[in-house]
């Protein structure tokens, strides 16, 4: 792990200067085209994000259904109706992470159907995802790659111990920000207010696995990573484990996909994503 590591949960992102009339701003751009748009001003860079229009009716019945021909909870749906409601609930999860001391963006203005934000890097410059640093740290060898995973991993693990959960704990929706913390972003919709918390946290453990173990694989570190990976999954609750497990029991023919490019790259995703999950149990005593 880098020495940035230990700095990832110092403080709250940094309170932009009061430099521009933030209610008058978002109800300039309220209205723009897409549903995210990025803003960089004179010294400060905004986000403006408007209500989108939710998920249909199908897509949460096709994956209520599947989740239960599966028994797997984890699949079971989270609600995201859109629009104002959607709205609500990310600025009241955005407020809740700051005040339990994650890094999230500051929330500058709020408006029915949008709200504007401060930007996790600096102004006029990239914050890059976590899935973006993983990728381009592919060529630098295993630690580079390495390095960043285990601080995603040990970002989550502190959400946990600070008693919230992700909404989708994907690498994309972590942001590297300049001074090494990790930050969080898309809280559209609630875990917590739907699911048991033991599926809540075995979900975020799913979607880092799945959003991550390919660069892993790919930067030669996944002997490494199964190693950290087995010491998360035994610090989870017990409930969280036993989620976990069933899952991973239910995805074994996975380990029977080829590791070639003849399936595609969401197939090597799944089998590198399964090889991760799969490590706690082949540590077991046998």
């Amino acid at each position: 792990m880098t020495a940035a590591t230990t700095s990832t949960f110092q403080t709250s992102a940094p309170t932009p200067l009061p430099t521009v009339d933030y209610g008058a701003f978002l109800a300039e751009h309220a209205a723009q085209p897409h549903g995210i748009m990025r803003y960089d001003l004179e010294g400060e860079t905004l986000w403006v994000k408007k209500a989108n229009a939710g998920n249909p009716g199908w897509h949460y019945r096709l994956l209520d259904m599947l989740a239960g021909l599966l028994s797997l909870p984890v699949l079971e749906p989270v609600p995201n109706p859109g629009g104002a409601h959607t709205i609500r609930t990310e600025i009241r999860r955005l407020h809740n992470f700051a005040a339990a001391g994650l890094r999230v963006p500051q929330v500058l203005a709020v408006a029915d159907t949008a709200f504007v934000m401060c930007h996790l890097g600096r102004p006029g410059q990239e914050a890059p995802s976590l899935s973006n640093a993983m990728e381009s740290a592919i060529g630098q060898g295993s630690e580079a790659v390495l390095a960043l995973w285990s601080q995603g991993l040990h970002a989550i693990a502190e959400v946990h111990a600070r008693g919230e959960v992700l909404s989708q704990a994907a690498a994309r929706n972590m942001v590297c920000c300049a001074d090494g913390a990790i930050g969080f972003i898309d809280f559209e919709d609630d875990p917590a207010a739907h699911l048991p918390r033991a599926v809540c946290l075995a979900r975020d453990a799913l979607n880092y696995a799945q959003s991550t173990a390919l660069f892993v694989d790919q930067g030669g570190a996944m002997a490494q990573a199964q190693k950290q990976w087995a010491a998360f999954v035994r610090k989870l609750p017990m409930e969280a484990r036993q989620v976990l497990e069933r899952t991973v029991s239910r995805l074994a023919w996975v380990r029977f996909l080829p590791r070639n490019q003849s399936l595609g790259r969401d197939a090597l995703r799944v089998r590198a994503a399964y090889d991760l999950l799969a490590a706690p149990r082949q540590a077991e005593p046998r």
